[in-house]
């Protein structure tokens, strides 16, 4: 009677097992369709130069880090300091994606690319491109879109220094009459 009980337990068990084991359909392929979309609207909407239609793509807790700046936190925030780089006349952005990631849980999705932004100079006001590579990470919002919730770029120009430093100047070597002055009037 032993042996029937334990073929019974040793198979409830393998079928407890294998239902476990059966993976749950990811969403992954799915979310990371739709946030490559969005990605392509904002890349499209950038041209608008519109703040809000730009601050739109944020959540409300978003977060955008600037190289040289203070972190940028809230849908407020980032559009009063959009503002003034959408009013720059030269002011275009390019963005492309090159590496995507989604989590298994479905709720947030990372995209790696580069850029191409061109500003105004300060100095003359021309046109100045900076390339460089960019991080967002997507967090899915209850409403089932895909918001911004972190946003950083890193440009590949040289970082420039806030006190440039005077090129150094070459040594000047003594001539022997010099050398000689400056010997007579440390012996007298």
């Amino acid at each position: 009677m032993l042996r029937p009980r334990y073929l019974f337990a040793c198979l409830a068990l393998l079928a407890l097992t294998t239902a476990c084991s059966r993976s749950v359909p990811s969403s992954q392929n799915a979310d990371l369709a739709a946030v490559r979309s969005v990605e392509a609207d904002w890349n499209k909407d950038v041209a608008a130069k519109d703040a809000d239609k730009w601050v739109s793509y944020y959540s409300e807790d978003a977060s955008v880090l600037l190289p040289h700046q203070m972190m940028i936190t809230g849908k407020d925030n980032i559009k009063a300091a959009l503002k003034p780089i959408l009013a720059d006349p030269n002011f275009a952005l390019s963005f492309h994606s090159t590496r995507a990631e989604a989590s298994k849980g479905g709720d947030f999705v990372y995209l790696i690319g580069t850029y191409s932004m061109t500003t105004s100079s300060p100095r003359d006001q021309k046109p100045v491109t900076d390339e460089g590579k960019y991080l967002t990470v997507y967090k899915k919002q209850p409403d089932g879109s895909w918001k911004a919730a972190a946003d950083m770029i890193n440009s590949d120009l040289p970082a420039a220094s806030e006190h440039p430093q005077a090129a150094p100047q070459p040594k000047k070597h003594k001539t022997h009459a010099a050398t000689t002055r400056a010997h007579r009037r440390h012996r007298a």
